[in-house]
């Protein structure tokens, strides 16, 4: 009886206004930015609209890289190639007789004029090419790969670009489902091992193979290579692989059985950054992924909430509807809540959990709404219930039906929510020992759950004669039905 799941438990996103200073911030885009404002006229760019071999010493001395770095060319020719995907600036193609032509790009003007929005799309058009750049294979296995005809062998290179694209791609997704996951490490980094080892291992997989053990190695390497290029963009924050280790493995690191003193950080440490997690969402949705974040539902009805929230963890369900309910006057929530909750649907058991949790978060301003549901079957065991928590006074007491309704409408809720947790078998527990002939009275209450709870209480108590009295019960109330 499990509601249907959101793909992915929300994301919290911080503000756009600090997700745009920090994407200005990343080292990448604040080179690309300097590139595009000192470029003119007569800067010489190729046919390819790259610059020329002349103009990087003079591009690299403008970011700062001394005269000789021999890495300074590289990182201009990589912050130009940034300010030309993301429309910093205009290349009009060169030719065999003549340079081509540079000019401001439109992109330009938003990174000091535009709002937040205008600054995280370049910034994401800048993200395109460095993961398309990241996908690629190391420059000496490149060159190892030309053909007599100056050609590369893909065959013999062993790469497959597509997979390579989709293969780094599933590392971000399980690096943002470890990020957004609330049993997950959150905003803790992730061993290396572990992240190569979510993309090679199966799940149903018991003790690794060699080969399999070799394959994240292999992956693993592959990733500390990746992630050292996408960190200067602002995605992760990432701790490479010890370069000592390296040495003494001869660059290849195998997967670590570590004992417990061991420093799992030396195999490489990586976390998406807040302005990382914004991109890698922003990549999933546009793919057509279901990918909430926190915040999506402020502007909608009631119904929408509950119905979202109930396949939410616990954490971002209450971050979600405080946003919803800061937006409403508190009488006024708390009506369209409960008028919401209502239902005999599948779905609606959760429904109403949710609209408990909610209603608790709108404050004692609520109370009059409560109240005019004292007396609805479905509602007014929920509104007694918050009435009294509250402290108010002159709350009348439920009848024996409202209250074996309401219950089974809690267990109905919580085994849609946790299906057969710990949490429901101390409830279910509890429940058949402090009320003498439970069973024989909750097989009548006209609740359409009542079958499935009496059920699952079967199942879960341990004392077999309670177990068989459930099991019972719960034959007796399909039989009425």
């Amino acid at each position: 009886m499990s509601p249907e799941r959101t793909t992915l438990p929300p994301a919290r996103l911080a503000p756009e206004a600090e997700l745009a200073r920090a994407a200005l911030a990343a080292p990448l885009l604040a080179r690309a930015v300097r590139l595009a404002r000192w470029a003119g006229p007569a800067t010489r760019v190729g046919a390819g609209g790259e610059l020329v071999d002349e103009q990087l010493p003079e591009a690299a001395a403008l970011l700062g890289f001394a005269a000789d770095d021999e890495d300074g060319p590289a990182f201009a020719s990589e912050a130009w190639r940034v300010a030309v995907d993301a429309g910093l600036v205009e290349v009009t193609d060169g030719d065999e007789e003549s340079d081509g032509t540079v000019t401001a790009g439109e992109e330009l003007a938003l990174i000091t004029s535009g709002a937040p929005a205008d600054v995280l799309a370049i910034w994401q058009s800048a993200l395109d090419t460095v993961l398309s750049d990241a996908s690629v294979p190391d420059l000496d296995d490149l060159v190892d790969a030309l053909s007599e005809g100056g050609e590369i062998d893909l065959d013999a290179l062993g790469w497959d670009p597509e997979a390579e694209a989709e293969f780094l791609e599933g590392v971000l997704g399980n690096l943002y489902l470890l990020t957004v996951s609330e049993d997950g490490p959150g905003d803790e980094p992730v061993p290396l091992p572990a992240l190569a080892a979510s993309m090679i291992v199966p799940d149903d997989m018991g003790e690794p193979t060699d080969d399999i053990l070799e394959q994240v190695s292999d992956a693993m390497m592959r990733l500390d290579d990746q992630f050292r290029l996408l960190e200067p963009i602002g995605l992760v924050e990432f701790r490479p692989v010890d370069e000592e280790l390296m040495a003494e493995a001869g660059d290849e690191v195998a997967v670590p059985e570590l004992p417990e003193d061991e420093d799992i950080s030396r195999y490489g440490m990586v976390r998406l950054t807040p302005l990382g997690l914004y991109g890698v969402r922003a990549r999933m949705v546009e793919a057509g992924v279901d990918a909430p974040a926190v915040g999506d539902l402020a502007d909608k009805g009631a119904d929408v909430l509950l119905d979202a929230t109930a396949g939410f963890p616990q954490a971002a369900a209450q971050a979600e509807t405080e946003l919803w309910l800061a937006g409403r006057e508190p009488v006024a929530a708390a009506r369209e809540l409960l008028a919401a909750a209502r239902g005999s649907d599948e779905s609606g058991p959760l429904r109403r959990l949710r609209c408990q949790q909610a209603l608790s978060l709108a404050g004692p301003a609520a109370e009059p709404a409560l109240r005019e549901v004292l007396g609805d079957p479905e509602l007014g065991g929920l509104a007694r219930v918050w009435l009294v928590e509250h402290g108010f006074a002159d709350v009348p007491a439920p009848d024996e039906a409202m209250i074996f309704w309401l219950t089974v409408d809690t267990l109905a809720a919580q085994l849609a929510a946790e299906g057969n947790s710990e949490e429901l078998q101390g409830l279910v527990e509890g429940l058949a020992s402090q009320h003498a002939g439970f069973f024989d009275t909750a097989w009548r209450v006209d609740h359409p759950a009542t079958a499935e709870v009496l059920e699952a209480m079967g199942r879960l108590h341990p004392d077999k004669k309670v177990a068989k009295e459930a099991r019972k019960a719960a034959f007796k109330a399909r039989s009425r039905g």
